[in-house]
């Protein structure tokens, strides 16, 4: 009975959403398209002809952002889960942590890129303090992914909860980012303990 409360109370809060019903009219894949959009307007983080990877990429919302928006750039997307095609996206399924997975990426690319995109987030165990440390690790992870391939002037955004380790993760962001700022889009549900991590320049 509790369950199906919550489903009914997740599918109302959903058809009020005014980001849920404008990605279906826009043809995004996600609602998620809207904090990209929000970060990329305060931090201007794209020009064309840039390097992108996104991480943890499906369904899809910000890696057809990026085709729609950025022109002759180079963009990979790699997630677990199979995603339907993108016009533009070079697309891996795998896990960018393993050796085999990093290769493909190094080779598509040939060389270092300018931006990490990672909307990575912890499938939901009900339980918002486990929640909110498995993303974090998954936003250290990927931080240390981007160290490994960015530029000097590369760019690292990531999706982080409000939690234990957002200290650590802010720590390790200016240990190795010389410009760090934390921001909440106006996309991001108010209840949400999400924020986001824009990092600039290697230290």
């Amino acid at each position: 009975m509790k369950k199906n409360k919550i489903s009914k109370d997740w599918i109302n809060k959903q058809r009020k959403d005014i980001y849920v019903r404008r990605s279906k009219i826009e043809g995004y894949r996600s609602r998620a398209v809207y904090k990209l959009e929000e970060i990329e307007k305060k931090f201007k983080i794209f020009r064309n002809g840039i390097s992108i990877i996104d991480l943890g990429a499906a369904p899809g919302g910000w890696s057809q952002y990026l085709s729609k928006n950025i022109k002759n750039a180079k963009i990979l997307s790699i997630d677990l889960m199979e995603m339907e095609k993108i016009k533009n996206i070079f697309q891996i399924k795998g896990d960018f942590t393993e050796s085999d997975s990093k290769k493909q990426i190094k080779d598509y690319f040939g060389g270092r890129v300018d931006i990490v995109l990672s909307d990575m987030a912890a499938n939901t165990t009900g339980n918002k303090n486990m929640d909110s440390l498995v993303t974090g690790e998954l936003c250290m992870e990927a931080m240390d992914f981007a160290k490994e391939i960015l530029k000097i002037d590369g760019k690292f955004v990531s999706k982080i909860f409000m939690g234990s380790l957002f200290n650590d993760i802010l720590l390790k962001a200016k240990k190795n980012f010389k410009k760090v700022n934390i921001y909440k889009p106006p996309a991001s549900r108010k209840n949400s303990k999400e924020s986001f991590i824009i990092c600039k320049f290697l230290s």
